[in-house]
């Protein structure tokens, strides 16, 4: 009895709801679906599929492997098919298994993340945003842009990660994070399920020491950068990606020998004479004083980059993303005033307050 009613009393109201309201009649197994799968199940399925083996995923559980067995056992039985193919060097996941892994990692990250959101309530916290970045909006506009967010609402904090721009759309698109920016090559609007914003605009720059043959230049093209070793980011990141393409369509080869993680070890590789590299023209500046070096605007179409605002449905946003979403929008309008006027401008102008 709760609330002076049974469970029999609610039964029964919740019945003669349904009666009156006009659906599709569902089975019996669907209305109990949630009822028969459990988060320990879930658990120990993901264990399963990330050893591949009943046994170590028992042993790392701390579990018999007989027990883990069953309850495999009763998960296939509950979603009505086979979840793994069994064999004697482990398991492997059947199409049906691929699926529910997405999901349950999807539940469990859920629960996870409600863990830690419940628990920064008890510490005075309001709220929280999840967001990934690609190390050029990080580098470039994303630090005086968060922290003028932050003196203004200091009571929302950010959890924010640096990603490749695919990855960033990839999180983003599975709700690993509410808020992404990064390029995406699209135009602002919907692309591939997700919702984009204009936010910054950066251009690329040829880095090279001091003397090199191309700092005299006024400009360079990129057939001319190909004449030389470069030195570049990791392969998946949109300055590399781009440059790739690039050489491809000009059918040369892309001589890039030597791949970082950094800005600033880029800048030092070129330094020492290692090569030339592919800057946005704002991160070169602030890398100035890492070496003796010198930027010559890239003469290319595609040295013109957007760098996006992206959500899956921006007005579905929690309140305190939504806020965030709206300040970076803002600065984006803001943008042309000299540097620090956007943040200045918007924090005179914005509410304190949630």
């Amino acid at each position: 009895m709760a609330n002076g009613i049974s469970l029999k009393e609610n039964t029964f109201l919740f019945s003669e709801r349904e009666a009156t309201t006009p659906h599709t009649p569902m089975k019996s197994s669907e209305r109990s679906f949630a009822r028969r799968i459990d988060l320990t199940s879930l658990q120990l399925f993901v264990a399963v599929c990330e050893l591949g083996s009943i046994g170590r995923a028992a042993e790392r559980e701390f579990i018999a492997a007989s027990a883990v067995s069953k309850r495999l056992s009763d998960l296939e039985t509950a979603v009505d098919t086979a979840l793994l193919y069994r064999h004697s060097r482990g398991v492997t996941l059947t199409p049906a298994g691929e699926s529910l892994l997405h999901h349950a990692r999807t539940v469990l990250f859920g629960l996870e993340r409600m863990q830690g959101e419940l628990s920064e309530y008890a510490g005075g916290v309001r709220g929280h945003v999840r967001m990934h970045s690609n190390i050029s909006a990080i580098v470039q506009f994303l630090p005086e842009d968060l922290g003028a967010f932050s003196r203004l609402h200091g009571q929302i904090k950010i959890d924010l990660q640096e990603h490749l721009s695919p990855a960033v759309l990839h999180a983003v698109r599975e709700g690993a994070a509410d808020l992404g920016v990064c390029h995406t090559g699209a135009a602002a609007g919907t692309a591939d399920g997700l919702q984009m914003r204009p936010y910054r605009s950066d251009r690329l720059v040829v880095v090279v020491p001091r003397g090199h043959p191309l700092a005299a230049r006024e400009a360079v093209a990129f057939g001319e950068v190909l004449d030389w070793d470069i030195v570049g980011l990791h392969g998946g990141s949109s300055i590399s990606l781009a440059m790739r393409q690039a050489a491809a369509h000009a059918a040369r080869p892309l001589r890039q020998r030597i791949q970082v993680t950094g800005l600033d070890a880029m800048c030092r590789m070129i330094d020492n004479g290692l090569g030339v590299g592919l800057l946005p023209d704002r991160a070169f500046t602030l890398m100035q004083g890492v070496g003796r070096l010198q930027s010559v605007p890239l003469d290319e179409p595609w040295a013109e980059r957007q760098l996006q605002l992206v959500a899956r449905d921006f007005d579905a946003l929690p309140v305190t993303a939504r806020l965030l979403a709206e300040h970076l929008t803002a600065l984006q309008q803001l943008a042309a005033q000299p540097p620090g006027g956007a943040a200045d401008a918007l924090l005179e102008s914005a509410p304190t307050g949630l």
